[in-house]
């Protein structure tokens, strides 16, 4: 069976494009466009499948990535978290909240390999 990410972008064509990399990768791809939905719908264990890793935009509207992963952290600390944001000053949001962080445009082989990577580490771990 293959790995669940959920991918959150409030942007549909963003959404969209990572979804059909990660898919044509293998992966299965819950793309949501509200961080709100997104984290509510998780907590509650509402997607057909276990989520084994979340892929998240940082600037979005009512909830940004980083509030997004904190409220995340405090039922779900050792989910993998990718954080993809255009702002490089972004990234100290994400101090002390174990998610990895890249700047936009992030190419397809760098999102795969990221990907790829958190999913190991959290096997490795679980092990």
């Amino acid at each position: 069976m293959p790995h669940t990410l959920l991918l959150i972008d409030d942007n549909a064509i963003q959404a969209a494009t990572r979804q059909t990399i990660l898919k044509r990768a293998g992966y299965f791809v819950i793309a949501v466009l509200s961080p709100e939905h997104a984290l509510r719908q998780f907590r509650n264990r509402e997607y057909p499948t276990p989520i084994d890793m979340i892929i998240t935009d940082h600037l979005m509207p009512d909830m940004n990535g980083a509030e997004f992963v904190r409220c995340l952290r405090e039922f779900a600390p050792d989910i993998p978290v990718l954080v993809v944001s255009g702002m490089a000053e972004a990234e100290e949001e994400y101090r002390d909240l174990n998610v990895d962080f890249h700047l936009k445009p992030v190419l397809p082989d760098i999102l795969l390999s990221s990907v790829l990577g958190l999913i190991e580490s959290k096997t490795s771990t679980s092990i």
